[in-house]
C-alpha cells in the first residue's frame, strides 16, 4: 500500500519549478530564429498586443501580476459580482428588444425563453399610443418591462403605469424600468431635456413602486460612437453622477436616487475585454457610490455590440453575439440583450429572434455557463485588465468632470472629438486588417445571396454618430454592387501566378482573399486577354520575382492590362505599378483600384 505525502499528489515534486527569466530565455531563443534580437522585458514586448486606452495585454500572467483585491461576490467593491450567489439561482435575465409590433412576437419571446422586454417607443419604435397593443396578452407582474422613449418618456411612463393599474399589478411586484436617459438622449440627437419631469417621476416611483426602476444610464451611444471601454465605461459614470446630483436635488435621498439606476453596456467578441469591463464597471461604481454614502451594487444590462454586426454574410454574426453573450455571463451582468444577426440589416425574422434568444438560453441550459459564481475571478490576467481598465477608465471620468460634468462635454464637443480620434485610429486597424472582420474583409463571399428584411424604423439620430467596424467595406461592396447591377458583372482583376503552385499559391490566395473584400471579383483560370480584367497582380515567391517579375509585367502591359501590381513587399520591379502585402492599407488599395476601374 502507497501512502500519499502530507501534501497530497506531487507528481512533479523531482523537477525544478520553472522560473520567468527560465521562460524570457526561450522566448529570446525563438524569436532570434525569426530574425529578432531581444533580450529581457523586451522579449515579452514583441509578443505584446496594444488595445485602446493605453493597454496593452503580454503574452504570460503569472502570480506576480498583482491587482487590488476584489472582494468576494456580492459584497463592495463588487468587482466579483453584484450577488453572493452570483446567476447560480436562475441565471442572468434574458431581455429581448422589440422596437416595431409584430403579429405576436413579444408572446412568442416570452414563451420560448426571454424573460424581460425592451420597448423601444417613440422616434425611431413603436408608437406610444401602442404600448398596450404591443403588451396585449402579456403578464405584466411576471415579466418585467423596460422603456426606451427618449424624448416621450413621460407619456410612455404615464402609459405603461396605467396598465399595471388597470391590469390589478400590486405596486411590489411591478419589475423593470422606465428607461428614462436625458443625456442618454442628448447624445443620440443633440437635442437636450428637461430633467424635471423625470425627477417627478423618480419621485413617485422610489414612493410607489420599490422594484421599479426610472432611469437608465445607457454607455450605447458612445460605445456607437466608436468609443473604448475606458471612454464607454467615464462616460456612463459621468451621466450617473449628473443624474445623482439632479435626483437629490429634486428631493430624493442618495439610497433612493442610486436605486433609481440601471446601467447598460455593450458586449463585443473581444471576451476577455468584455468580462473586465462588467467587472471594472461594478468596481467604479462601488466606489462612486460610497464617496456618496449611498453603498451597493451595480444593476447591470448588456447588449451585444450593434457596431460589431456586419450586414455581408450576416450569418457570422452568430458567432460574434455567442462569445459576446458568453463574455456578459461570465462578467456577470444581470440582463443580456442577444441583437438577431440580422439586426443591421432590418426588423429581425422569426428565425433570427429564435437564434438571439436561444443563445442565452443554450449557454445557461447546456453550457451550464451560470453555474459558478465569477467564473473568471483568480484570473492573473482577467484580474489585472479589471484593474487597468478601470484606472483608464477613473480618469476619462475625472477628465469630464473637470471640464463641468456630462453634459459640458457633450454640449462642447470635447465629448464627440475624443469619440472620433479613437475610432479614427481603430478604423486605421480594420482598413489595414490588423482587426480582421470575418465575412467582410477576410474570408469574403462575392457570390453570397443578399439577405433581405423589412426596413427597421429609423433610429434616433442627430447626435454623435453611429459607426460600425463594416462600414468602409461595405462602401466598396456597394460601389460594385452597383457595377454589377449596371454592366452584368463584377470589377475584376486578373491574378498572374508565376511558377509552380507551391511558390505562388500563399500569394494568389492572399491577394484573391484582399481583392474580394472590395467587391473585385479575382480570375485565375485562362489568360489576361480572356479574363475581362483591366489590371493584373503579380503572385509568387521573392525568388521568383527576381528572376521573371519585370518579364511578366511587360507581357501583362503588351496584353492590355493599364496596371501591374505584385503581392509582396515593396521592391524595385520594372513595370510594376504597386503592391499588395500583408499589413497595407486594404481600403485605400482597394478604393483606388475602383476608381481606375472606373467603379463610381
Amino acid at each position: 500500500m502507497t501512502v500519499l505525502p502530507d501534501d497530497g499528489l506531487s507528481l512533479a515534486a523531482e523537477f525544478p519549478d520553472a522560473t520567468h527569466e527560465q521562460w524570457q530565455r526561450l522566448v529570446e531563443g525563438v524569436l532570434r530564429k525569426s530574425g529578432k534580437e531581444v533580450s529581457g522585458g523586451a522579449a515579452e514586448d514583441a509578443l505584446s498586443t496594444t488595445l485602446e486606452d493605453g493597454l496593452r495585454t503580454r503574452p504570460l500572467y503569472t502570480a506576480r501580476d498583482t491587482a487590488p483585491d476584489p472582494g468576494l461576490p456580492g459584497f463592495a467593491p463588487f468587482t466579483r459580482g453584484g450577488r453572493p450567489e452570483g446567476g447560480t439561482a436562475g441565471g442572468w435575465d434574458v431581455r429581448q428588444r422589440h422596437a416595431a409590433l409584430g403579429d405576436g412576437t413579444v408572446l412568442a419571446d416570452l414563451e420560448n425563453g426571454v424573460t424581460s422586454l425592451w420597448l423601444v417607443l417613440g422616434e425611431g419604435g413603436i408608437p406610444v399610443a401602442d404600448l398596450g397593443r404591443a403588451l396585449d396578452g402579456v403578464y405584466l407582474d411576471l415579466a418585467p418591462v423596460v422603456l426606451d422613449a427618449g424624448a416621450d418618456t413621460e407619456s410612455a411612463a404615464t402609459a405603461l403605469l396605467r396598465l399595471y393599474e388597470e391590469q390589478g399589478v400590486a405596486p411590489e411586484a411591478v419589475r423593470g424600468s422606465l428607461g428614462a436617459d436625458p443625456l442618454g438622449h442628448e447624445a443620440r440627437t443633440g437635442t437636450a431635456l428637461d430633467f424635471a419631469p423625470v425627477a417627478a417621476l423618480a419621485k413617485r416611483v422610489a414612493d410607489e413602486y420599490p422594484g421599479l426602476r426610472t432611469l437608465t444610464v445607457d454607455a450605447l451611444p458612445y460605445h456607437e460612437a466608436g468609443g473604448s471601454a475606458a471612454q464607454e465605461l467615464g462616460a456612463s459614470l459621468a451621466t450617473a453622477v449628473a443624474y445623482l446630483r439632479e435626483l437629490t436635488e429634486a428631493g430624493l435621498s442618495v439610497e433612493q436616487a442610486a436605486s433609481q439606476l440601471e446601467f447598460r453596456y455593450a458586449a463585443t467578441a473581444d471576451q476577455f475585454l468584455t468580462v473586465a469591463k462588467l467587472r471594472a464597471a461594478r468596481r467604479l461604481w462601488a466606489r462612486v457610490a460610497e464617496v456618496c454614502g449611498a453603498p451597493g451594487a451595480q444593476t447591470q444590462h448588456v447588449v451585444t455590440s450593434p457596431v460589431m454586426m456586419s450586414r455581408r454574410d450576416p450569418w457570422v454574426n452568430m458567432l460574434r453575439t455567442t462569445v459576446a453573450t458568453l463574455a456578459a455571463g461570465v462578467g456577470g451582468a444581470d440582463s443580456v440583450t442577444v441583437l438577431p444577426f440580422d439586426h443591421a440589416l432590418g426588423l429581425p425574422d422569426a428565425f433570427a429572434r429564435r437564434i438571439a434568444r436561444n443563445t442565452s438560453t443554450i449557454l445557461l441550459e447546456e453550457s451550464h455557463l451560470a453555474r459558478v459564481i465569477d467564473p473568471a475571478g483568480g484570473s492573473w490576467y482577467v484580474e489585472r485588465l479589471t484593474d487597468e481598465l478601470a484606472e483608464a477608465a477613473w480618469e476619462f471620468f475625472r477628465s469630464i468632470e473637470q471640464e463641468g460634468g456630462q453634459a459640458a462635454v457633450l454640449r462642447s464637443g470635447r465629448l464627440r472629438e475624443d469619440l472620433a480620434k479613437t475610432w479614427q485610429e481603430r478604423s486605421a486597424k480594420l482598413a489595414k486588417r490588423r482587426e480582421p472582420i470575418t465575412g467582410v474583409s477576410e474570408f469574403p463571399f462575392l457570390a453570397e445571396k443578399p439577405v433581405v428584411r423589412e426596413p427597421a424604423p429609423e433610429p434616433r439620430s442627430g447626435g454623435l454618430p453611429r459607426v460600425r467596424r463594416d462600414e468602409a467595406y461595405e462602401a466598396l461592396r456597394a460601389r460594385s454592387d452597383a457595377h454589377l447591377t449596371a454592366t452584368g458583372a463584377r470589377p475584376r482583376v486578373f491574378l498572374a501566378t508565376l511558377g509552380p503552385a507551391a511558390e505562388h499559391t500563399a500569394r494568389a490566395s492572399f491577394a484573391a482573399n484582399l481583392f474580394q473584400a472590395g467587391g473585385i471579383e479575382p480570375v485565375t483560370a485562362g489568360n489576361f486577354e480572356d479574363s475581362g480584367a483591366t489590371e493584373a497582380v503579380l503572385c509568387s515567391s521573392d525568388s521568383r520575382y527576381a528572376e521573371e517579375a519585370g518579364q511578366a509585367a511587360e507581357a501583362l502591359r503588351a496584353a492590355g492590362a493599364r496596371h501591374v501590381a505584385l503581392a509582396g513587399r515593396p521592391a524595385e520591379y520594372t513595370g510594376v505599378d504597386s503592391y499588395v502585402f500583408a499589413g497595407c492599407d486594404a481600403v485605400a488599395v482597394l478604393s483606388a483600384t475602383l476608381d481606375r476601374m472606373g467603379v463610381s
